[in-house]
């Protein structure tokens, strides 16, 4: 049998195709073909390279990753009183931010602010999430690059904790061990942590310092006791940078009129004296309400030590940059001046400008006669000092915000 030759002594017909409504031959047509080929493929390439650089992208994004010269801090809380306004001084001081909060005290509004202040990408994200979710705080944890944490999240009303002991023992004692928890499990190194003069109870010598005996007497008091107490049994065992501020009593606000404090309705009658005050001077409540005026102070009401919210996150930022690992600091935070509640109101009626009106009940469940802090530690260690000492001024900043935004963060 005969091989078959597969030869043409022919050549082919030339084929054409049709591109652009028109036909060309193949030899024509192969180099004008190629151009396009190579064109597309570096044009995919080049996309493919801006993608991969783009938040997001296979699941990852700039919050993911450790960049030099960027401190990335996790702000459990972002979106509460406290919280917000130190991711604010956060951002303000170029810390990468990731806010974490449920919202259940916290406001979105908060969050929209600093999101429109802070658009450019990689500076500020926040996430949906409830510490109480152990598998969600882990996700958080695996999926991004935290260099630090700032844990503000927490219930905090005394008179609320005395009704409600369960849900401030799980909300703050037991969140605050899932968190310390994710971070041991994914190597974060840092942490500050919001505490309070309530683990002090009530002493028998004033002014308070750090070595004053803890005797919480309210479930407040007690939980945040006990989260200390677990931070500080797992940080002799680690490697870890551990700040906790205890903080006396807040108010204020941001002085430039960005944040605020907006508690939800239904907390009021458990929220600060000064969102009393002030939802008394524009009408929202009949008059405030005074508890317990037969305390052993010069006027029978209680003594606090007022600390203005911008000197408090300054506290933090400073306890963050001076954070060691394997050392443990203490501080308390406040002006180490005592006023009363009455000198509190006055004060309040001279920066709103309102008549309010005062009704004098029987003590709250759980209060103490008189708290105020000796800051001679966070002085000399820290290098910090309350600047915004004047009672009247302080309230009249925060005055500005609430009579600007009677509704909070919603629709003014």
């Amino acid at each position: 049998m005969l091989p078959v030759n597969r030869s043409r002594s022919q050549p082919r017909a030339g084929r054409s195709w049709p591109f652009s409504g028109m036909e060309f031959s193949d030899s024509r047509r192969k180099p004008h073909f190629l151009g396009k080929v190579i064109t597309a493929v570096v044009l995919t390439a080049l996309c493919i390279y801006i993608l991969k650089q783009s938040p997001g992208f296979g699941g990852t994004s700039v919050f993911s990753r450790h960049d030099p010269g960027v401190t990335h801090v996790l702000v459990t809380g972002g979106a509460g009183y406290i919280g917000s306004h130190a991711a604010l001084r956060l951002l303000k001081d170029s810390y990468r931010v990731t806010i974490v909060d449920n919202l259940s005290r916290g406001n979105m509004g908060a969050v929209k602010v600093l999101q429109e202040l802070f658009p450019e990408p990689g500076r500020l994200q926040f996430i949906y999430a409830d510490l109480g979710d152990a598998k969600a705080v882990n996700k958080i944890f695996a999926e991004n690059a935290f260099d630090a944490v700032m844990h503000f999240a927490a219930v905090a009303y005394v008179g609320e904790s005395t009704m409600e002991p369960l849900r401030y023992y799980h909300n703050i004692t037991a969140n605050t061990l899932t968190v310390l928890e994710a971070m041991a499990a994914h190597g974060v190194k840092t942490l500050i942590y919001s505490s309070t003069c309530a683990t002090y109870g009530e002493p028998k010598k004033m002014p308070i310092t750090e070595v004053t005996p803890q005797s919480p007497i309210n479930p407040y008091g007690k939980a945040k006791k006990m989260a200390e107490d677990i931070i500080l049994d797992f940080s002799k065992r680690s490697d870890m940078a551990v700040m906790i501020l205890r903080y006396f009593n807040v108010i204020g606000s941001d002085p430039e009129g960005r944040l605020g404090e907006a508690p939800r309705p239904e907390l009021r009658e458990h929220g600060r004296i000064s969102g009393a005050c002030f939802d008394a001077a524009l009408g929202v409540i009949p008059g405030l309400k005074v508890k317990g005026t037969d305390y052993p102070t010069a006027d029978g009401t209680c003594i606090r030590d007022y600390i203005d919210v911008t000197d408090l996150v300054d506290a933090h930022v400073k306890a963050l940059d001076k954070a060691e690992p394997k050392k443990v600091g203490i501080y308390n935070v406040g002006t180490g001046q005592g006023r009363s509640v009455k000198q509190f109101v006055e004060a309040c009626k001279q920066a709103t400008g309102a008549k309010i009106k005062v009704e004098y009940l029987s003590r709250r469940p759980g209060d103490y006669a008189e708290v105020y802090s000796d800051p001679a530690k966070i002085n000399h260690e820290l290098n910090w000092t309350a600047r915004y000492t004047d009672l009247q001024e302080s309230l009249s900043i925060a005055w500005r915000w609430q009579r600007s935004h009677p509704n909070g963060y919603g629709r003014s």
